[in-house]
């Protein structure tokens, strides 16, 4: 059992978009939205690229999105994002998230995606990036079809509160976690931790961040998977991972080298990844 987590937001922390409208064009294919539905998604990726969205803007996507799947069928919307997964999500993967991932892993700390988007697309991009758990927002089913009701936001303090409860099944001690994000919605999430690190902070963030002295990084580069040569590529701690503390050090040392190095300027519950295990407390749908 590991004694320490890693807590991931999704959007602009480890991918570049935001998960939820990276799908637009593949429903669009798929005869879940139309047109005009796939233009506004557009728009608003555009806008999320620049600035991030805050908490107004949030609570308008999420009316948005779930006015938007109120009868859609659970089984096609699984089966869409699982097709599409790769051609969609992996070119978006940041080259440093996947290096920070890939620290924490050598440190021995389990790996959390934490998002607000549906774990109909969070779950298979965890799967994919070969994540311990994650967390993401839950949306009711009935009979095999979206109601449009939400069962769990994960969003603000709900993170935070799915984190501790993370934390208290698994016996992590929040003092010794990590936790990244972009957006100044999540200060609940990076408060929650004992690490917390800013991560291509919007305005209200690095306003935040620097107010609290939290580490700063800038990712810039967008990979796929298929790029990254694990035979090519020496582990960021290696070298440094000499017991806890030092692999502790070894994290440190790199946000603290990221951060010199570019000055600073949606539905679901946790389940265990990559192994088909359905969410804590709830069944998966049948389709899924």
């Amino acid at each position: 059992m590991t004694r320490a987590a890693a807590f991931f937001d999704l959007d602009k922390t480890v991918i570049a978009k935001s998960s939820t409208l990276a799908f637009g064009r593949p429903f669009f294919q798929g005869g879940l939205i139309n047109r005009r539905a796939v233009l506004k998604g557009a728009y608003a990726q555009f806008v999320f690229s620049l600035a991030g969205a805050d908490a107004d803007q949030m609570e308008r996507m999420r009316r948005q999105i779930t006015a938007m799947t109120t009868g859609w069928d659970v089984a096609v919307v699984h089966e869409i994002v699982r097709e599409t997964l790769h051609e969609i999500v992996d070119p978006l993967i940041y080259d440093e998230a996947a290096d920070v991932i890939e620290a924490h892993r050598a440190a021995g700390r389990a790996v959390v995606i934490v998002s607000s988007s549906g774990a109909e697309m969070v779950e298979p991009i965890g799967e994919m990036l070969g994540v311990d758990r994650v967390v993401a927002t839950r949306m009711v089913t009935r009979d095999g079809q979206y109601t449009g009701e939400i069962e769990f936001y994960a969003y603000g303090e709900n993170k935070a509160t799915a984190m501790r409860d993370l934390a208290a099944e698994q016996g992590w001690d929040l003092a010794d976690c990590f936790a990244y994000s972009d957006s100044v919605t999540d200060l609940p999430m990076l408060e929650a931790v004992g690490h917390p690190t800013a991560v291509n902070p919007d305005r209200g963030l690095r306003k935040a961040a620097a107010e609290r002295g939290w580490p700063v990084l800038e990712f810039t580069r967008p990979v796929t998977l298929r790029s990254r040569s694990a035979a090519a590529r020496t582990p960021v701690v290696t070298g440094t991972a000499m017991g806890v503390g030092a692999a502790v050090a070894g994290i440190a040392w790199y946000a603290r080298r990221r951060a010199l190095r570019t000055p600073a300027g949606g539905v679901v519950a946790a389940v265990a990844l990559p192994a088909p295990v359905p969410p804590i407390g709830r069944r998966r749908p049948r389709g899924a």
